[in-house]
């Protein structure tokens, strides 16, 4: 038997961190969202509009835009950046709705049939965009933008000229009094708001039920770490979720009793349902093998090869994930509008969703469900209040205009600045350490 002393592990621990540094680091790591939250505030302040409308024009515009933001999450997962071509997603979904309306399908069946000719589509587009980013890795961003461009070009080709004189197409509807282009706006009236319009609620009644979905979720997590878990780790979050819950059903319930304006606001349920899908996909896939590849070729591709995954495949894969969903958040969209720019509607639709992710604190490097919905409140909410709050301090509405698209470009370029510092920064770290 052995007589030497059993030696005893030395158990490294960590200073605890004073609360000033935490705060600094939150304040640090957030800058962007709080940035942008107080504009939002002072922008309500400022514009005066009654807070009914401000929420029922919010509702209305996360329904149209959810899935569109939600679209750029997976490539960002596999470290492609802001995917800026998903403009040719949404041209797919654009091309798929002039084919409906040609054939008179309107309704929920017509949104379907766009939806089933626009994936093919949108497929073929992603697999060419994902191959060409392989092609000009490193230069993910900048590629996708000038490929969106381009293609946008081709796009115009194809209805202008293409159409009417190669495709013969001669429906008074959608093309032009020559017989030979799309017209600059087709009126979409059979489609209009057919997925919204499926199942609608007021907003009280859906802030009950969303109160009863929370206490069960909450609830059941409660008696699972009772019975389960001594720890108290996560126990604060589950209280104060159970106290959100009986919040909202306390105000709901007090609303239907008034005469108050917010009984008039509905919730598109059947349009929220299908943005809520697509982000539990987003949060379903990274459970999956094909989740766990994203996020080991975003993180480093190299000892992503070495590991045995197919690294240039797994790129593929999310760029076309990414461009299939754009083309069914477009035509979520368009049936909301009621009417589509055949020309135009396409070309903001990359850098507005973009805007509104990373005001929601993401980065080109990472993006979660829960930047994507809380820049989804923000980027709207400063959409919706600018025109009349630049007209209530400078008496010009065109200014909060001018705002808007400041702050829609402004805030993509102060990102890509600070990801390029804070990696700079790392690599100078690394270095002289």
């Amino acid at each position: 038997m052995s007589t030497q002393p059993v030696s005893t592990p030395v158990v490294k621990t960590t200073p605890p961190r004073s609360l000033h540094r935490a705060l600094k680091q939150f304040l640090l790591d957030n800058m962007v969202t709080l940035f942008f939250a107080v504009i939002c505030a002072l922008g309500l302040w400022a514009a005066g509009l009654p807070l009914s409308f401000v929420v029922s024009d919010l509702i209305l515009r996360i329904s149209r835009n959810g899935v569109l933001i939600l679209a750029l999450l997976i490539p960002v997962m596999a470290g492609m950046g802001l995917n800026f071509a998903i403009t040719l997603g949404a041209m797919a979904g654009q091309l798929a709705i002039l084919m409906v309306v040609h054939w008179e399908i309107g309704g929920v069946a017509g949104v379907a049939l766009a939806a089933v000719l626009a994936t093919p589509m949108a497929v073929l587009f992603g697999i060419l965009v994902g191959k060409l980013l392989n092609k000009t890795r490193g230069q993910e961003m900048i590629t996708s933008m000038i490929t969106g461009m381009f293609a946008s070009g081709l796009y115009m080709l194809l209805l202008m000229v293409i159409v009417g004189t190669v495709i013969p197409v001669k429906n008074p509807e959608i093309m032009l009094g020559t017989g030979i282009g799309v017209k600059d706006t087709v009126d979409l009236a059979i489609l209009s708001r057919a997925v919204d319009d499926l199942w609608s609620v007021p907003l009280p009644t859906m802030g009950l039920a969303a109160a009863a979905l929370m206490l069960l979720y909450y609830g059941g997590k409660l008696l699972a770490k009772q019975t389960s878990d001594p720890e108290q780790a996560g126990r604060a979050v589950i209280k104060l979720g159970l106290i959100a819950a009986v919040a909202i059903a306390a105000v709901s319930g007090w609303i239907m009793t008034t005469d108050s304006l917010f009984n008039m606001v509905t919730v598109p349920v059947a349009t929220f349902a299908l943005v809520a899908l697509v982000a539990i996909f987003n949060l379903f896939i990274i459970t999956t093998k094909l989740g766990q590849d994203f996020r080991a070729v975003g993180q480093d591709q190299h000892i992503a090869k070495v590991s045995g995954i197919n690294v240039d495949r797994t790129r593929i894969i999310a760029m076309t994930i990414s461009t299939v969903l754009a083309a069914w958040g477009q035509l979520l969209m368009l049936q909301n509008l009621g009417n589509l720019r055949t020309y135009g509607a396409h070309e903001a639709v990359g850098m507005f969703a973009i805007a509104a992710l990373l005001i929601g604190g993401a980065s080109v490097s990472r993006a979660t469900v829960g930047q994507a919905l809380i820049g989804m409140v923000l980027f709207h909410t400063m959409f919706l209040v600018s025109p009349q709050a630049g007209k209530a301090l400078l008496g010009d509405a065109q200014l909060g205009e001018f705002f808007r698209a400041f702050v829609a470009y402004g805030v993509i370029a102060a990102s890509l600045a600070m990801h390029a510092w804070k990696r700079t920064m790392a690599t100078r770290k690394r270095l002289l350490s």
